[in-house]
């Protein structure tokens, strides 16, 4: 049972982890919800594409995520709030 509790509690603890995110890496997990590539994103926010890699990596740290596609699924399920 405690297995089940620790699993209820991960949106929680991840919509706390959203605050610690910097304005500039809230703003890419807003472009990236769309669907961009690293590319597209850095042309969208005026940033080189490995400016972009590097705040990517830091989101998903503080996230506790492993990729792109976890973040995602956290912005369009409103596990985060990308406004």
């Amino acid at each position: 049972m405690e297995h089940f509790e620790s699993l209820r509690q991960i949106p929680t603890l991840r919509a706390r982890a959203y605050d610690s995110l910097t304005t500039r890496e809230r703003q890419i997990v807003l472009v990236l919800s769309e669907a961009l590539s690293n590319k597209e994103i850095a042309r969208r926010l005026r940033l080189s594409e490995g400016t972009v890699k590097v705040h990517l990596h830091n989101i998903f740290g503080k996230l506790g995520i492993a990729n792109r596609t976890a973040l995602a699924v956290l912005s369009h399920t409103k596990t985060l709030d990308a406004t």
